[in-house]
């Protein structure tokens, strides 16, 4: 570690303060990667400023985690929390995005392990891993690791992945900004003000919120709801995101590139592969932007009895498009089917902080006169979430029979498109 301080200028967050080990953290390959690796994929074919990276969302998720431990310390809340366990809470925000593919959670939606398990991976290798263990150990991996993946039994854990971790705040607020956007605007100063460590069972401690930071909770969850509506779920965004995940799993399937391969790769250094090695025509398409138009564009309130196969089933999600594309007129490739889902989109569960200084939990039922929002997020997700039919040229088929289609359990529809 040959640096003790530095400050960085970030667009959102103003000044990041970083210390020796964050430094020496951000100047290993695996985090340098991430420079090259956008934020929202494809969204900057329909939101031009949405360039922003993956390595300005990894600081900004520390820098927020080094705020929040900044004010539960200075209101006395971390006296029994060490140290070490506090520098690994902060190397966790550091290096959560380590293991994400190239453009977004496409290739997650597509069949590819987890960005999170990806990421795990990486924490013990090259000189990420030297460094990680010469400041504590494997122990010090390996809780960077359970604290990724949600399965650290810190009483901080809350801070990176939960309702209110540091992560989904940044990158609501990042996103909203370079997509020029209104949506994403949060209360960040009250939320940060507003965590405070709970007591659990058998003496254990665990993020909460106190009372009066309920409507600034509401106000995420509202946003969060709103960017998936407008930006994350945009028609094109998805239209994009469909023709990308087809391209790659074509490649992998013509042994072109393998699923290990594609996580060390940029988003450009990709897509060069696909337009050059591959000669993928939909790789050419998105680079020249002639995506695929909406054939079909329902809400999910029409959409009854959806299956899961329709998101969880790569495979035969494929095998259903290119039976609709034949049945349509289309060559296979030529249509492509998409009903992305987010399970949970505005769940809460933590616990909540009374003015009186007991402790209650807010869940997704609520609480009686707080958090009205979770009542009607099953409402709210089904107004984001639509089916959508997108074709590379303009047919005469309504589509209108895919309704039924998605309805049907999976044995069914594997013996409709055998």
């Amino acid at each position: 570690m040959t640096r003790d301080y530095e400050v960085v200028r970030d667009p959102l967050w103003d000044n990041i303060p970083l210390d020796a080990v964050s430094l020496a953290a951000l100047d290993t390959p695996a985090v340098q990667r991430l420079r090259y690796v956008r934020q929202l994929g494809h969204a900057f074919l329909v939101y031009p400023g949405a360039t922003h990276t993956r390595f300005e969302h990894a600081l900004g998720a520390y820098h927020l985690t080094q705020r929040a431990l900044g004010a539960l310390s200075a209101r006395g809340e971390l006296g029994r929390v060490d140290r070490e366990t506090r520098r690994a809470v902060g190397l966790a925000a550091l290096l959560h995005d380590i293991g994400h593919y190239p453009f977004s959670h496409a290739l997650e939606e597509a069949g590819f392990p987890s960005h999170e398990a990806m990421g795990v991976a990486l924490l013990g290798q090259g000189p990420l891993g030297d460094l990680l263990r010469s400041l504590g150990g494997l122990e010090l991996v390996d809780e960077v690791g359970r604290l990724i993946r949600g399965q650290s039994k810190s009483p901080l854990q809350g801070l990176i992945s939960g309702t209110l971790d540091l992560d989904k705040i940044d990158y609501l607020s990042r996103d909203a900004r370079m997509c020029g956007v209104p949506y994403g605007t949060l209360d960040v100063d009250r939320l940060l003000a507003s965590l405070t460590l709970v007591p659990g069972p058998k003496g254990s401690a665990a993020v909460g919120i106190h009372e009066k930071g309920v409507s600034a909770l509401e106000s995420l969850l509202f946003a969060k709801y709103q960017m998936y509506r407008n930006v994350y779920w945009h028609h094109a965004v998805r239209s994009a995101t469909c023709m990308f995940k087809r391209a790659v799993r074509g490649a992998v399937q013509r042994g072109v590139v393998t699923e290990a391969g594609v996580s060390a790769l940029t988003d450009d250094a990709f897509m060069q592969l696909l337009i050059e090695r591959d000669r993928s025509p939909l790789a050419l398409a998105l680079r020249d932007r002639r995506l695929f138009k909406r054939a079909l564009d329902l809400p999910a309130s029409e959409v009854p009895g959806a299956q899961a196969w329709v998101s969880e089933d790569s495979n035969l999600l494929e095998q259903v498009e290119d039976h609709l594309a034949r049945r349509a007129g289309l060559e296979p490739g030529e249509l492509l089917l998409d009903f992305p889902a987010r399970e949970n989109m505005l769940g809460v569960d933590l616990p909540l902080r009374l003015r009186d200084g007991s402790v209650d939990r807010l869940t997704s039922e609520g609480r009686a006169g707080h958090l009205g929002l979770p009542r009607i997020a099953e409402e709210l997700y089904r107004s984001a979430q639509r089916l959508r039919v997108f074709v590379a040229r303009p047919v005469e088929d309504s589509f209108k029979h895919v309704v039924e289609l998605v309805a049907k359990p999976t044995d069914s529809v594997r013996k409709d498109v055998a």
